[in-house]
């Protein structure tokens, strides 16, 4: 009796150390998963403050929380149970739509830098409507659509990343990914957008400290919003143009790849001493430049179509 209690003690410890080892690939995966989709993140959080751009200060939260529920949502009840049948039948389709989602950050991106050259804004829609319900709801909806694509990719680059995962192990570091990332940009968002009402609050306080520290939040807030732009920029090219090379990779396409990492091993090789980031940043720029080129040319084939009249 005393032996078959201490087995039974065993399986059960055993069973235990299993489960802890499962939970540490899980959140392992997940955190792994979670930092390759960072460029596509920060992308999400540059874009989503300007659809709160122009409505009423109380309704910021509300509109961001609102903006976060169909955000939870894309991401769970639709990307999640699509990105685990596409594990189980059809694992082939992961790199090509991939691809398919880094050429469209390259787009996005290189239609940012085009417009910052420029200063053409193409694919905007003339505000015309004057009922605040009504702009309200165009706004959460836009956002939440255009989140559907970011969050696809998200998901996507999560999904490559967990290749070797169970099924189950693949749906949980999936959820925590989406949970994680949309709480975390929805939750630096909401902070982002109601800094300048916090640094008016302070402005009025009767310490001196406390209005200067206020003040400086309210002049902060436009550079934090620009640079929180380029960075953006920045990022999808840069992402964009890595899923573009590690797809072409994958595909036995080798010469860009080769010549990138050669061009990263050769920097890194001239400045030992810091040899890893030097490495980092030639990969990262190498890729941000093939990037903008594969966006460039997509944006020229799509502005050469004729309009409609």
């Amino acid at each position: 009796m005393a032996g078959g209690l201490v087995a039974l003690l065993d399986d059960i410890a055993a069973l235990a150390k299993l489960a802890a080892a499962s939970l540490d690939d899980v959140a392992g995966a997940s955190a792994k998963a979670g930092s390759k989709a960072i460029g596509v993140v920060i992308d999400d959080t540059a874009v989503t403050p300007r659809y709160v751009t122009g409505l009423s200060p109380a309704r910021e939260l509300p509109i961001i929380w609102k903006i976060a529920l169909g955000s939870l949502r894309n991401k769970l009840l639709l990307l999640l149970p699509a990105a685990l049948i596409l594990s189980a039948f059809a694992p082939w389709a992961i790199t090509p739509i991939l691809m398919a989602g880094g050429a469209f950050l390259c787009f996005e991106g290189a239609e940012k830098v085009i417009e910052a050259l420029t200063g053409a804004h193409h694919g905007e829609e003339a505000c015309e409507l004057t009922d605040p319900k009504q702009l309200e709801d165009r706004q959460v909806s836009g956002a939440i659509r255009t989140d559907l694509i970011l969050s696809g990719e998200i998901m996507a680059i999560a999904l490559a990343e967990l290749a070797g995962q169970s099924i189950v192990n693949q749906a949980i570091a999936l959820a925590l990914v989406g949970v994680a990332i949309t709480v975390g940009v929805y939750g630096v968002v909401a902070l982002i957008v109601k800094m300048d009402d916090v640094g008016l609050a302070m402005a009025k306080r009767d310490n001196a400290g406390t209005q200067a520290l206020g003040r400086g939040l309210v002049a902060a807030m436009p550079v934090v919003l620009k640079w929180l732009g380029i960075i953006g920029t920045a990022a999808m090219l840069w992402v964009g143009g890595q899923i573009i090379v590690h797809g072409l990779h994958e595909f036995h396409l080798t010469p860009i790849p080769v010549w990138i990492e050669h061009a990263a091993a050769n920097a890194a090789a001239a400045m030992p001493a810091i040899g890893g980031i030097v490495s980092w940043v030639v990969n990262a720029a190498l890729s941000a430049v093939l990037g903008i080129i594969i966006g460039g040319v997509i944006a020229g084939l799509l502005h050469l179509k004729p309009k409609k009249h």
